[in-house]
């Protein structure tokens, strides 16, 4: 892709951060490979192992400085690919890739696959250089090669990708994506590896939504510039809520299945009401007791005279709450029906004839307008497109009815306002956490490569420290895999990290939340600071400081 000839000021300025790297990478030639003991799946250990037999049980490995002679000096051909949704700093990974190999041996040769997986089958390969790269360093979006969803899952394609490693003479091929993206990458190597092509596969985590994650991988980059924009965002709206003392904002934000992006917002802005998608499963709470307690939020802040405030909305909330799933799941199954109806009057009477009466009398409850979402608008897969439904909207409809319920004294005083923070969130200039180590990630990715390792997904760790501390390695994917029902086959893919209950991030939340409900004690992030004292422009998201007990030693400190 060709990059754009003009530059704000913010652009040429980034150009010129130089991103900070591990102690281990300073001199690659003196790497060594710290190798642990035999691994195993998540879950489903032995239909992985039996799926997997050339990749399965490999070690976790790290990388040393004590004792290691890794060759760098190997002439290679590494291929690289950005797969699936956008995510800030993608851009840094490919050229930490390039700057590590480039390093190693000028001689090798870096190319990119436009257009991801689906880029890989039609052998869209290009090679890489200093001055195309150059637009692109330290920037957002996945524009410098473009992306795609395509799944490499049928003997074709995998025909396909191996006449493109071949014609490429690929010694390795970086698979730059989320769950699905990495799972295709493991399924990849497996092939590659079965089939005696020498061509390796190293994944890398990424996602704004925060699911791609265990004890290696802290995190997938993108995920702490979304988190800090969002936020910052979030932070705004607080303000505004209370300068006007008349607004009750419902802020829908994006992370599809997992809330990690919702709790991120909450946890830095001290808004008065956060809904986690995994509490509510966990606890089976229905929509009623959700709607019900909200509008007793909304009379008590009344009350108290504060007729405004903020409530945060996880994307996927509405496939979590027991009905809803329910009623989701029974629309899932007659999909291919409503397919071939045009006539949004005639889906309402296809679906009232084909699901549980207590199901669609929960359809019926809702806005038309959601009713419509709900029916009309559909993936691939015939399935409903629950991260469009405007959630948003449907809990200000149900709050609106209920505040008589509560004794509300004045229903009428309830303004909402209803938000969606998504797309924003994907391709903006990466936060300096994410720069730094979405980079490292492409030089982890090179020596995992030059150790001949396959079939790993690379990690950085220890990311709440100064970056010289930071340790980097690899995992091998199927670690991170179990089987899921897709399609009604089960399939090996990476299970989705999502907000574990007993973890410091969601426990702090739980602790504060009753207090942050009934007070107008919000923060103000504001926007992603790029320059200054490193304390603005180095801090990493406050999940990641809560789960290694950082941020409570950080409230400390601020209040003396």
């Amino acid at each position: 892709m060709e990059a754009a000839k003009d530059k704000s000021v913010l652009h040429k300025l980034r150009l010129e951060y130089q991103p900070k790297l591990p102690k281990c990478f300073q001199d690659l030639s003196k790497l060594g490979l710290k190798m642990g003991g035999e691994t195993q799946s998540c879950a489903d250990q032995e239909k992985i192992k039996t799926m997997f037999p050339a990749s399965y049980g490999k070690p976790v490995v790290e990388f040393t400085t004590e004792g290691g002679s890794l060759d760098t000096k190997k002439k290679l051909t590494v291929a690289c690919l950005l797969s699936g949704g956008p995510a800030a700093s993608g851009h840094n990974v490919i050229i930490g890739l390039f700057d590590s190999i480039k390093k190693a041996n000028p001689e090798s040769k870096v190319l990119g696959i436009k257009d991801g997986p689906q880029g890989l089958i039609d052998n869209q390969a290009f090679e890489l250089t200093e001055e195309y790269l150059k637009p692109y360093r330290n920037t957002g979006g996945f524009d410098l090669l473009g992306t795609s969803r395509t799944k490499i899952d049928t003997p074709e394609k995998y025909e396909q990708a191996v006449a493109a490693a071949k014609a490429n003479d690929l010694d390795a091929l970086v698979v730059i994506g989320g769950d699905d993206s990495n799972t295709n990458a493991s399924l990849l190597a497996e092939h590659f590896k079965k089939n005696g092509i020498k061509t390796q596969v190293i994944g890398v985590p990424k996602t704004i939504d925060g699911d791609l994650k265990n004890d290696y991988v802290p995190m997938s980059f993108g995920f702490d510039t979304a988190g800090k924009l969002y936020s910052g965002m979030v932070g705004n709206i607080c303000r505004d809520s209370l300068s006007c003392h008349k607004y009750w904002h419902f802020i829908k934000v994006m992370g599809r299945s997992a809330s990690h992006l919702v709790l991120e917002a909450a946890l830095q802005t001290q808004a008065n009401v956060c809904l986690i998608s995994e509490e509510i499963e966990s606890k089976n709470i229905k929509m009623k007791e959700i709607v019900n307690n909200l509008a007793t939020i909304i009379k008590k802040r009344y009350d108290n005279k504060m007729n405004y405030g903020v409530v945060l909305i996880p994307e996927g909330l509405i496939e979590f709450i027991p009905e809803a799933k329910e009623l989701i799941s029974q629309l899932n199954k007659i999909g291919d029906q409503l397919e071939k109806i045009e006539k949004f009057e005639d889906k309402i009477k296809c679906v009232e004839s084909n699901i549980k009466k207590e199901s669609f009398e929960l359809l019926k409850s809702f806005p038309v307008e959601v009713q419509k979402q709900v029916l009309l608008d559909r993936d691939d897969h015939g399935n409903v497109k629950v991260a469009q439904i405007e959630t948003d909207k449907l809990l200000i409809h149900f709050v609106k009815e209920e505040l008589k319920n509560v004794g509300h004294p004045k229903p009428n005083a309830f303004t909402p306002q209803g938000h969606y923070l998504g797309y924003e969130g994907r391709c903006l200039f990466p936060s300096n956490t994410d720069c730094d180590y979405a980079y490292s990630l492409g030089y982890s990715a090179f020596v995992l490569i030059s150790f001949g390792l396959t079939g790993y997904i690379c990690y950085v760790k220890e990311l709440h420290k100064k970056s010289d501390e930071w340790v980097a390695g690899g995992i091998p994917l199927t670690m991170l895999m179990n089987m899921e029902d897709r399609k009604g086959v089960s399939v090996p893919v990476i299970k989705k990290a999502l907000v574990e209950l007993d973890q410091a991030p969601f426990k702090f939340f739980a602790s504060k939340r009753d207090e942050w409900a009934l007070s107008s004690n919000y923060l103000y992030p504001g926007g992603i600071q790029y320059f200054g004292p490193s304390e603005l422009t180095d801090m990493p998201n406050k999940t990641l400081l809560l789960e290694h007990q950082q941020f409570l030693q950080l409230i400390i400190t601020h209040k003396q």
